[in-house]
């Protein structure tokens, strides 16, 4: 009997009704790889999807913390240990209003495939809260982060679970859970990757996940007969990922023309350069300000509650968070001549958007594949961890270009269509492969 995608997910939204983002995740994924498991029947025999799609473990617990007046709070704290095949689990922590079971299961399933093709030994998990950093103090945010570690850090260790940051959770969240860690277990370790550079982090884990996007985009490029020198930008968000994606855009010779936040977009004609991107740093990362206040110092134009997605450009980079692009959006970004989008955030594409993308022949890189720098380079501060090193900024950039070379080549090697490359079906083949014949490979556990 044949394999049927569709029924596979009937299957999993029966079990999982109200996880639409979990749903949509393995739909997209499991929608790719019909024709090869069909041809490749052991992998069914195996049930491997069956079991990929059930965590081996999910953790929920209370968070009591005491806000600056005194007053009790209660938050809910998860950890999704999805899958351990390839090594210990990895995968960020996000704190943001909008965490839920259904939004860091989409997450943790995806980390187990981005984890699968860096080539390193990597699990993948998830984990996170439902509490809001930004309108709080650096007290709070400290008094949360140590009662949340006080909970995690029975179930995470460096060769148990090592997470790391995501959206809500930069150095200063990360600095107070290690320290909290590291009181509690009396030890020094790389159970934590995002650390500080002087207390054995690594150079350039900020920038990334920004960096590997745009090294993957340029891959992307080249392989079309193209470059990314002379070509205009969308990039959505204003965060880490978007801003050190902007970054290295404009000192490959891009032009950048966009960036947002929840409340609008700037669209700035003349190009964001590089003292404009020290300015919007400095404007989200130390005064915590809105993007609005570009539009004003440097009189760009301000799209108010809108999204990039209407600017007419070569090139789109969606970093802000899921399901941003809505089909109407993607169809937009068509009609405005975009030829490439790649994905710096976590399925940042609706299902409906990729289709239009499909079937309009865009080139398209999905987040597993394009944004996997991050977790990449957290898995190179893992090593040196390890070793009790530290290495330069060019051997870590050097050996994130390598690694998302080989990404790309991996998505190459098994697209459908070696004339057009299908980065989605690619991708995850890629990353099910190495996954399964190493689940087989273990038993049945």
């Amino acid at each position: 009997m044949k394999f049927s995608s569709k029924q596979f997910v009937a299957s999993v939204k029966e079990k999982n009704s109200y996880e639409p983002e979990f749903i949509q995740a393995v739909e997209e994924f499991v929608g790719s790889l019909e024709d090869f498991l069909n041809k490749n029947p052991v992998y069914l025999e195996n049930k491997i999807l069956e079991r990929l799609v059930e965590p081996e473990r999910v953790i929920i617990f209370r968070v009591p913390w005491v806000d600056d007046k005194g007053e009790t709070q209660i938050n809910r704290g998860f950890r999704v240990q999805f899958n351990s095949t390839l090594g210990p689990y990895k995968g960020g922590l996000r704190f943001h209003p909008t965490v839920n079971l259904s939004v860091l299961k989409f997450l943790g399933f995806e980390q187990i495939f981005k984890n699968s093709l860096t080539g390193l030994p990597l699990g993948g998990g998830k984990g996170g809260s439902d509490f809001d950093p930004h309108d709080k103090s650096d007290a709070e945010v400290m008094r949360f982060t140590q009662s949340f570690m006080t909970e995690l850090y029975r179930h995470i260790g460096a060769d148990t679970d090592i997470p790391a940051g995501d959206i809500g959770v930069g150095a200063r969240e990360i600095g107070y859970m290690f320290g909290q860690y590291k009181r509690l277990k009396n030890e020094f370790t790389g159970v934590l990757t995002g650390k500080g550079v002087l207390w054995g982090g690594s150079n350039i884990r900020s920038e990334a996940t920004g960096y590997g996007l745009v090294y993957f985009v340029e891959q992307m490029l080249r392989h079309s007969g193209e470059e990314i020198k002379g070509k205009t930008v969308l990039v959505s968000g204003s965060g880490n990922v978007a801003q050190y994606a902007v970054e290295k855009a404009i000192q490959l010779g891009a032009k950048v023309l966009t960036m947002s936040d929840s409340e609008g977009t700037i669209y700035d004609k003349d190009g964001i350069t590089e003292e404009k991107l020290d300015y919007i740093k400095n404007l989200k990362n130390v005064r915590r300000g809105r993007i609005k206040d570009y539009a004003e110092k440097y009189s760009a134009e301000y799209l108010e509650g809108k999204n990039p997605w209407s600017v007419k450009a070569d090139i789109a980079l969606p970093c802000a968070t899921q399901n941003e692009i809505s089909k109407a959006d993607a169809q937009a970004l068509v009609d405005n001549g975009i030829f490439l989008v790649g994905e710096g955030a976590n399925m940042p594409s609706s299902l409906e958007a990729v289709d239009i993308f499909r079937s309009n022949k865009i080139i398209f890189a999905p987040g597993k594949a394009s944004n996997a720098g991050g977790v990449a380079v957290s898995g190179l501060e893992m090593s040196q961890n390890s070793m009790r090193l530290q290495w330069t900024r060019e051997e870590v950039d050097d050996n994130l270009q390598k690694i998302m070379k080989e990404i790309h080549a991996k998505a190459v090697e098994y697209s459908k269509d070696k004339d057009r490359i299908d980065y989605i079906t690619g991708a995850n083949i890629a990353g099910f492969k190495r996954v399964a014949d190493s689940m087989i490979a273990q038993g049945l556990v």
